[in-house]
């Protein structure tokens, strides 16, 4: 279930960035345009439900498919506020093997200190260690309830909007919208806010996500979470995946019928 867990945890990655802000923040105190691509909005062909459907049969033929690959990710934070400022980068190799298993080699780490250890090289831990099961977590019936909110051609192709709404405060979980590839019925972008928030420190935390097509993939492409201080400062926290390179994978089998009953 390489794929789905994929999905699920870069999700759950997102709302870790708020979370690691959240720490961040307390110790401090004590651009990304997604939308970037034109779009024209048409009525959906296919309900909330049959996409919400379409989307965890389709995940879990992936999830079966994916076994291995590599790629780059560039964490970056850079925090304004009381009592002082901070940036930092850190660049990361990641080998990812089926069902859970991820290797990470820091290859450059420049910046503060407190960003790198409290808050990149958390990340990358709680990763590592993490394999429980991510049902609570999957954007799946069980975790939201999904409605319709549109749907758009836009420049990568036709994409259906829905609403989330989450069924628990599970702090991993989040409410927002998500685009989910027409023909693929892949999430392609998400935007949110956490279903909890992170901390006291926190007023408000936006949630932003962009994944890319590799293969038959789609992989996560940008994570982006913005956070507002209740001392008046701001803190920005983003990773980038670059590079990626599938070295295992099974064909994918039944994709073609999936679009030509779109057509």
């Amino acid at each position: 279930m390489g794929y789905f867990r994929i999905q699920s945890r870069s999700v759950g990655s997102v709302l870790l960035l708020g979370w690691s802000l959240a720490a961040v923040c307390q110790v401090f105190s004590q651009q990304f345009d997604s939308s970037a691509a034109p779009h024209t909005t048409r009525t959906a062909p296919l309900s909330a439900d049959e996409v919400a459907r379409k989307l965890q049969e389709r995940n879990a033929q992936r999830a079966a498919a994916l076994s291995q690959f590599s790629s780059t990710r560039i964490y970056h934070m850079q925090y304004r506020g009381f009592p002082s400022e901070r940036d930092a980068e850190m660049v990361v190799k990641v080998t990812f093997r089926a069902p859970y298993s991820k290797q990470f080699q820091v290859v450059s780490q420049t910046g503060s200190k407190f960003v790198i250890e409290h808050v990149f090289r958390k990340l990358l831990e709680g990763e590592q260690e993490d394999t429980n099961d991510d049902a609570h977590t999957a954007l799946t019936t069980d975790n939201y309830d999904f409605t319709s909110a549109g749907y758009e051609i836009t420049r990568d192709g036709p994409q259906y909007v829905l609403n989330l709404l989450p069924k628990t405060r599970n702090k991993f979980l989040y409410r927002g919208k998500i685009w989910v590839d027409a023909n693929d019925f892949a999430v392609a972008r998400i935007e949110g806010e956490p279903a909890r928030n992170p901390s006291f420190w926190i007023k408000k935390t936006e949630i932003k996500h962009r994944y890319v097509k590799i293969k038959d993939f789609w992989l996560p492409a940008e994570n982006h979470t913005e956070s507002d201080i209740r001392l008046g400062g701001r803190a920005i926290l983003w990773i980038e995946y670059k590079d990626y390179n599938i070295t295992k994978a099974a064909p994918l089998y039944g994709l073609e019928k999936t679009r030509e009953d779109l057509k």
